[in-house]
């Protein structure tokens, strides 16, 4: 027999905005594509002449076209052109086409004349950044920066390779000296944008594509940041807009496609979801936020065995993705498969702040097994709302060989991080906080290592050591993990308004952010501000369905606050449901019945919670 499938909430993020057009804007896509045809026309009046040939292989560079590049810088050398000059330009044609191998030869394959090994420079950091070889490329990009220091294009790609080696300060320096450079620079601009959604959040992004886009309509990369970034704050008309436009330049783009079918899917329109998901023809089906998708679109659509083969993709690279967890676990039991949705579940409920949904399908599972033990004892912890810490840390090696190995090498993350964990397990927290701000000073540009910091003070609870260092990432990453690491210890310190103020700002800066729409819920229901509590509670309940009882919960205590016990009654009675044995909420439903005049039914409720509660 069929089972009916829980809810499921469709997570997607992505990134930004759609522009207006200026006429024309010097160094657009258009300005470019006219610059093209003056310059084909002045080689084929005059062959001869090399200057126009080499500013025309540049415009190709611009425009992001390395195979008419390759065709243009061979037909140069073929009239006679200098091959120690043209020669990094050929590479960087290879590399454009994704052929590194190529363009390492070339650079290999003779001399290079002094006035380009910037250029040499800059390409093999391209194709070292390309292949993950991050020290290659640092080296590269540091020779290529000596020799064009003022190359704002050279920028864009340094800071690119920053932010790939998580230095999110440098990357951010970067960006903004190429657009000191070149004011007009599209790319710079759209760069700079998407480092402002990840520390400043959505809507502060928002200006700055707009500035990529005026610089340059038709940056397609741009347009689809953006179109994802307007889908993120809701605003899902101008992300259409945005979508369409990308589409006339770059049409059949895999990330049109996605983007299309997040949109659909936020509107429950699976079928039309599934269809754009294919039209991606596979080119990108190992990105892990499609895959996502692609399991809760299959899990809808009633297709659980294939929802579940997708969530077992991402497990495969991501095994700490709970939500990939929950959507395989009710894609294995809505397929009849208890053995495979406990085992999807169980990293999840072995955890001391597991949550009540994972609970409550644990202990229906179970239940069905037969353990009905185990079934109560899922139950009683999904029904006790417990919100507990992080379960200890786990250290595997032996600790003094850990702490040995970090001692020799202190400045190694891969060495320092496992000692760090170990002393904090050992409750020696004046040396993992030693060992963390030695990590910090050495990368003051990487939120991770403020993160780690701010981690280790907390649990040695020097909240003023943490809130800095939480301060110090947030500057680097204003989303939700430095974000709710600062409202905690805010909070631990005595600092309720500060933490309050931190959870708004996030909301106000990532308004799809759940975390912060619960906690600002929270932070109304504190302060008796009814209302807005019921819109924080409610707009986190349209986007995961009715199936989280502190939620539910919630909007019933405002509700009954304001007077409303129509509105309030449906919400208990929906909690019930999910935690028939939580006293609170029994209580809390009894007090509502009595109040509409069912007294025997709410009598009968109060005398099962204080059984219950003895």
């Amino acid at each position: 027999m069929a089972r009916r499938r829980p809810w499921l909430a469709v997570l997607v993020a992505a990134s930004a905005l759609a522009g207006c057009a200026a006429p024309q804007p010097p160094g657009s896509r258009a300005d470019l594509q006219e610059r093209r045809a003056e310059l084909q026309r002045a080689v084929a009046d005059d062959p001869q002449a090399f200057a126009p040939r080499i500013r025309l292989i540049r415009i190709l560079f611009r425009l992001d076209d390395g195979v008419a590049a390759e065709a243009a810088v061979k037909a140069t050398i073929a009239a006679g052109g200098n091959r120690a000059v043209l020669r990094p330009l050929l590479a960087r044609a290879y590399a454009m086409q994704g052929d590194g191998r190529r363009a390492f030869d070339e650079l290999d394959s003779g001399p290079i004349a002094p006035e380009m090994m910037g250029e040499a420079a800059w390409v093999a950091g391209n194709v070292h950044l390309a292949n993950g070889d991050l020290a290659s490329a640092r080296d590269a990009y540091d020779r290529a920066v000596r020799e064009l220091p003022r190359d704002s294009m050279l920028w864009v790609d340094v800071a690119r390779f920053r932010n790939a080696n998580a230095d999110i300060k440098g990357a951010r320096d970067a960006a903004d000296y190429a657009i000191e450079l070149d004011g007009t620079n599209s790319a710079a601009l759209a760069l700079k944008a998407n480092l402002v959604r990840t520390e400043e959040g959505l809507r502060a992004a928002l200006r700055w594509y707009d500035a990529a886009l005026a610089a340059d309509p038709d940056n397609a990369g741009a347009l689809i940041d953006q179109a994802a970034t307007l889908g993120d704050i809701g605003r899902y008309r101008d992300m259409l807009v945005a979508l369409r436009h990308a589409a006339t330049l770059i049409p059949g783009d895999p990330r049109i496609y996605y983007l299309q079918a997040v949109l659909a899917a936020r509107a429950d329109n699976y079928q039309l979801a599934r269809s754009l998901l294919q039209r991606t023809r596979g080119q990108m089906d190992d990105e892990p936020a499609f895959m996502l998708l692609s399991a809760i679109v299959e899990l809808q659509l009633g297709g659980e065995a294939v929802g579940a083969s997708w969530a077992e993709r991402l497990l495969a690279e991501q095994p700490d993705n709970f939500t990939a967890r929950r959507v395989l676990a009710a894609a294995n039991w809505a397929d009849g498969d208890d053995d495979g949705a406990m085992a999807a579940l169980q990293p999840i409920v072995d955890r001391g702040d597991a949550d009540s949904w994972s609970l409550l399908l644990a202990a229906r599972v179970a239940a069905e097994e037969g353990r009905g033990g185990v079934s109560a004892d899922y139950q009683a912890r999904a029904a006790s709302l417990a919100r507990g810490e992080a379960g200890p840390f786990a250290v595997d090696n032996d600790y003094g060989l850990v702490a040995m190995a970090a001692d020799a090498a202190p400045l190694d993350p891969a060495k320092a991080i496992p000692a760090i964990a170990a002393d904090m397990a050992s409750g020696q927290y004046a040396r993992a906080i030693a060992r963390a701000t030695r990590l910090r000073d050495a990368n003051r540009g990487v939120a991770d290592a403020h993160i780690l910091l701010g981690d280790a003070a907390l649990a040695g609870e020097r909240y003023d050591l943490a809130i800095a260092a939480y301060r110090a990432a947030r500057d680097l990453d204003a989303g939700e993990r430095t974000t709710l690491r600062l409202a905690n210890a805010l909070y631990r310190s005595g600092d309720p308004a500060g933490s309050g103020a931190a959870i708004l700002a996030l909301r106000n800066r990532q308004p799809s952010s759940l975390a912060a729409e619960r906690l600002a819920g929270h932070l109304a229901m504190d302060l008796r501000h009814w209302d807005q509590a019921i819109a924080h509670f409610d707009r986190v309940r349209q986007r995961i369905g009715n199936r989280d009882v502190v939620i539910l919960r919630e909007l019933a205590r405002a509700w009954a606050a304001k007077g409303d016990d129509a509105r309030a009654l449906p919400m208990i009675a929906l909690a019930y449901r999910l935690q028939p044995l939580n006293a609170d909420i029994m209580r809390l439903y009894a007090d509502l019945l009595e109040r509409r005049g069912r007294d025997q039914a709410g009598a009968d409720l109060r005398d099962k919670a204080d059984q219950i509660g003895r």
